[in-house]
């Protein structure tokens, strides 16, 4: 798929999903023990793509997204939000202590670019949180229809934000998402045959559900074994002059 399609793709599928939900407070949300712990440190923070659904305060923060619904909302809850790409970020370089990108960068064709980006716009020592999935084998057709470009071979991640600097601290397990290619199958057919239907029990029934039984994110120092894993979450640093352990 062509990269604009891909975009195009993305943004008429979350701009349906964003104009008939919430804004959900970050708190909600099992990041939040970690992410709280990196605040003190973090005056300049910014998080790209986070939909309704960010994990980082919404008071003081920076919010890149693509969606016209989402940065509505988001400047209304109190986040200095923008319209933007991650591959082309309206920053200057260093200016941020923190960065987070959940499940972002497997919409996006050029990661090249968009780690470039990331940690262009980091300052010395700053830190970069994301989550990615994993794994082509586990490809469903759940990734095909919300937009996915990729799920990553762990060792190629690893060498594609080593050469942008970056140095994993810490790591864990990730994702609600059930696996289970029947399941995934029904979703997408609900989605397809009746969107507005199962957007609003997705809303108002299996996201509640799902944070409320969300597992406590373990987070391990350095890399975790990734073998069996779906979806990861790393802790990244810009360079060796700062910890962003929390």
């Amino acid at each position: 798929m062509k990269p604009e399609s891909l975009v195009a793709k993305n943004s008429e599928f979350y701009d349906t999903l964003w104009s008939r939900t919430y804004l959900t407070s970050p708190r909600h949300f099992n990041t939040w023990p970690m992410i709280s712990a990196l605040l003190p440190s973090s005056a300049m923070r910014l998080e790209v793509g986070p939909g309704l659904r960010p994990r980082l305060p919404f008071a003081g923060t920076h919010f890149l997204d693509l969606s016209p619904p989402a940065i509505t909302r988001l400047k209304a809850g109190g986040g200095l939000a923008r319209a933007g790409q991650i591959t082309e970020l309206p920053f200057a370089d260093h200016s941020f202590d923190l960065v987070v990108a959940f499940d972002v960068i497997e919409h996006v064709e050029d990661d090249r670019r968009v780690f470039g980006e990331l940690g262009r716009v980091l300052k010395e020592g700053g830190c970069l949180v994301f989550s990615v999935p994993l794994h082509p084998a586990h490809w469903t057709v759940f990734d095909d229809y919300v937009g996915h470009a990729r799920r990553y071979i762990p060792a190629e991640l690893l060498a594609l934000i080593a050469v942008h600097g970056l140095v994993v601290e810490k790591s864990a397990v990730f994702g609600m998402q059930s696996n289970n290619p029947r399941m995934l199958g029904f979703a997408v057919k609900w989605l397809t045959e009746h969107r507005a239907a199962a957007i609003r029990w997705y809303n108002w029934l299996c996201l509640p559900l799902g944070m409320l039984l969300q597992k406590r994110l373990k987070l391990s120092d350095g890399l975790i074994d990734l073998a069996g894993v779906h979806e990861v979450l790393l802790v990244c640093r810009r360079t060796r002059t700062a910890s962003c352990s929390g």
